[in-house]
């Protein structure tokens, strides 16, 4: 199959700040259906699709590496159908971390050795994708180079879509040299070392903020491992404090009651942006709002979707729980 790189919205205009659509598309779509992380499961895919109606469907990255709780993954149909639609019915997709991580994985540096360790942690997040496709095999090959097809972001004319993290700075960092969003072969390298400000924006972008918590602050995850970094849920515009700001802390009573530094407030979206849907982030409980402009659509206990008609702030009628 050859990827077809159409995108109905032009991402970003590295020279002017400016969002632009295209003027063939106008008016084409009134209604999207945003889904966000599938993990190789098929019949969670039809079942947001079930529900689209007359909705053009929006994917938000994630669509390989079942988890345990997934009874019977299938990656490869589950690539197969968004594949179609993307190509074939108009449908969008951006790249997600676990799209990333296959694409380093089954490519080499320049010194030969894969772009992405091959160890037991890895391979076992990816465990899925390989016991259908192999490593680093013509198959493999194949969907990852679809892969990089994939925008890390878009604009669908007053909604932005981005697997982890919006944040102006880093789109713009990227844009500079990647107006339309998309990576190519020769990024990777330094994607995976981290080893310049464009590699760490795009991980930001994939995989979300974290930022180390003050001198002698720690917390116990949920495996009772202490850290002493943390993840941050960026899209709280009224997040003040260390508690109220971050993620994945069974105990927030651990963590500083203190405001957040200047440099780590300056990551929470603002209030008055345009609304950004991501996904990413494994949520518990059932889906909710928690701003009026961002909103997190992963959570995988109680499978949600979002349709967007236009809206200038997201609304809670709107967030359809599968």
């Amino acid at each position: 199959m050859t990827a077809r790189r159409e995108t109905f919205f032009l991402p970003y205009s590295a020279g002017t700040g400016e969002w632009r659509q295209r003027g063939q598309d106008e008016g084409r779509c009134n209604l999207w259906q945003i889904i966000p992380d599938i993990h190789g499961d098929n019949d969670r895919l039809e079942r947001s699709l079930a529900m689209a109606k007359d909705a053009r469907s929006a994917f938000l990255g994630d669509f390989i590496d079942a988890s345990e709780k997934v009874t019977a993954p299938d990656d490869a149909a589950v690539l197969r159908r968004i594949r179609t639609l993307v190509e074939n019915e108009g449908a969008v997709a951006v790249m997600g971390n676990h799209e990333l991580n296959a694409i380093l994985y089954h490519r080499r540096g320049t010194d030969g050795h894969p772009l992405r360790k091959r160890s037991d942690k890895n391979a076992a997040q990816h465990a899925s994708f390989l016991a259908r496709f192999g490593t680093e095999t013509p198959e493999a090959l194949d969907w990852t180079d679809w892969f990089l097809t994939l925008p890390l972001w878009l604009d669908l004319g007053g909604l932005r879509l981005v697997h982890a993290c919006w944040s102006d700075p880093h789109v713009a960092l990227v844009a500079e040299r990647r107006p339309d969003a998309r990576l190519q072969a020769e990024d990777l390298e330094e994607i995976a070392q981290e080893s310049s400000a464009f590699g760490r924006a795009v991980k930001t972008l994939v995989s979300g903020p974290e930022a180390q918590l003050p001198a002698g602050a720690s917390f116990l995850d949920f495996g009772r491992h202490r850290r002493e970094e943390v993840r941050l849920a960026w899209w709280r515009s009224d997040a003040r404090t260390w508690r109220g700001a971050v993620l994945s802390v069974p105990d927030p009573s651990e963590l500083p009651d203190a405001l957040l530094p200047g440099d780590i407030q300056a990551t929470i979206y603002p209030d008055d942006a345009a609304p950004v849907l991501v996904g990413h982030y494994k949520m518990a409980g059932l889906p909710e709002l928690e701003a009026a402009n961002a909103a997190c659509l992963d959570y995988p206990s109680s499978p949600c979707v979002y349709h967007w008609r236009g809206e200038p702030q997201l609304l809670g009628s709107n967030l359809l729980i599968l």
